[in-house]
């Protein structure tokens, strides 16, 4: 849509998704020091884009306290008061901070940042089970110590976020409309690319299956691309390809688990869709193992007109652990549509994505369980993301 003046506003509520330009830390960072962010994605309003792609948002570090003993929280406290769009001057913003996406740190109703004790690491506890068995024989004591630092890592509690780490703020008060912007990218596919989807999809299964034969995540996501393409994309977006299940991964795993860590790499089961296990995957982790989003892509046996692959796909958003007889595994959240359109946003800001497009397959899914019995629900849309042909 070209753009023209208005006097629209974005009401107070609406959700505004950033990704951070300034690495943050309370160990490191200064109180009222600068802080710039970067919309991750279009902002719609009823007459268009009201904020595009890119658009940047400054304000300071307006709250800061470092955690100097184990049983005081690090905080830390954003307050952004300017936005600018391409081509504009910047104007007030009023927003607070809601959410920091895969983080181990808890938000407040306030918006200020509440950091991790030390006691509620799981760490801690090991580390004190060491500690009781170095107190019980003094010829190991030294040993153990050694092997508590080494292995498990030293226990840290302050807040620190890289450049790149995702969060939503929510406004405050209105947010005036200077103008209308055109969509980051196309958002129908081309004609031909859109009848192999749809032919694909009409002749496919519409969830993956475990190892053991029983109905897996639901399919949420196509993709047209080459896989160097894909690969390029999940790359510049952030995301990590998962390490095979080795002892070196698993025990990375351990320690990123008890030091309640992020662990980008962690190892993924596989899932199954034609007769074979996933052709790639995804996660994109923080600072806690126990939130990550991830993915898995399956390459069709259906291509473009222009021969370019298809693949289908299925995304979660990890949230907690899923603990009960004869199951050890993550909870997924129920809301599928929020992770497919997550994945999409984040390609689009890697500007190698010419179009993006939600199809519906016949007979959509709309509710279920997942394959260790947490339930999902969802419009029954898959997100079809075109790459830019190299």
């Amino acid at each position: 849509m070209s753009s023209t003046s208005s006097s629209t506003s974005l009401p107070a509520g609406t959700i505004l998704y950033l990704r951070l330009k300034t690495a943050v830390s309370t160990t490191s960072s200064r109180l009222n020091g600068p802080i710039e962010a970067d919309e991750a994605r279009d902002i719609d309003a009823k007459g268009g884009v009201a904020v595009p792609l890119g658009a940047i948002v400054r304000g300071k570090i307006a709250k800061l306290i470092p955690s100097s003993n184990p049983s005081e929280r690090a905080a830390m406290g954003f307050e952004f008061d300017t936005i600018q769009m391409p081509g504009l001057s910047p104007e007030k913003i009023s927003c607070r901070l809601t959410k920091v996406e895969n983080a181990r740190e808890t938000v407040l109703g306030n918006g200020t940042i509440q950091g991790v004790l030390a006691s509620e690491l799981p760490s801690s506890y090991v580390q004190g089970e060491l500690a009781k068995i170095a107190q019980s024989n003094s010829s190991v004591a030294k040993e153990i110590g050694k092997l508590g630092d080494k292995e498990l890592g030293q226990t840290d509690t302050a807040i620190t976020y890289p450049a790149g780490t995702d969060f939503q703020v929510i406004l405050t008060a209105p947010l005036e409309v200077q103008r209308w912007f055109a969509p980051a990218v196309a958002q129908e596919l081309p004609r031909g690319d859109l009848e192999a989807v749809q032919k694909l999809l009409a002749n496919s299964a519409n969830r993956v299956k475990t190892k053991d034969g029983k109905p897996g995540d639901p399919i949420n996501l196509v993709m047209i691309g080459t896989e160097a393409e894909i690969r390029q994309a999940f790359a510049k977006a952030g995301w990590t390809i998962p390490k095979a299940k080795n002892s070196s991964s698993i025990w990375r795993t351990i320690t990123a688990v008890t030091g309640n860590e992020g662990y980008g790499a962690a190892p993924l089961s596989d899932l199954y869709l034609f007769g074979r296990a996933q052709d790639m995957a995804y996660e994109k982790t923080l600072n806690t193992f126990t939130m990550r989003h991830h993915l898995r892509l399956w390459r069709s046996p259906v291509a473009a007109p222009d021969k370019t692959p298809i693949w289908l796909g299925a995304t979660t958003h990890d949230i907690g652990f899923d603990i009960h007889p004869g199951v050890v595994s993550h909870t997924t959240s129920p809301h599928l549509d929020n992770e497919r359109a997550k994945v999409g946003a984040d390609l689009i800001v890697t500007g190698m994505v010419s179009a993006e497009q939600l199809v519906t397959r016949p007979n959509p899914l709309s509710s279920g369980v997942t394959g260790t019995g947490g339930a999902w629900s969802t419009d029954g849309r898959l997100i079809a993301i075109d790459f830019k042909r190299n």
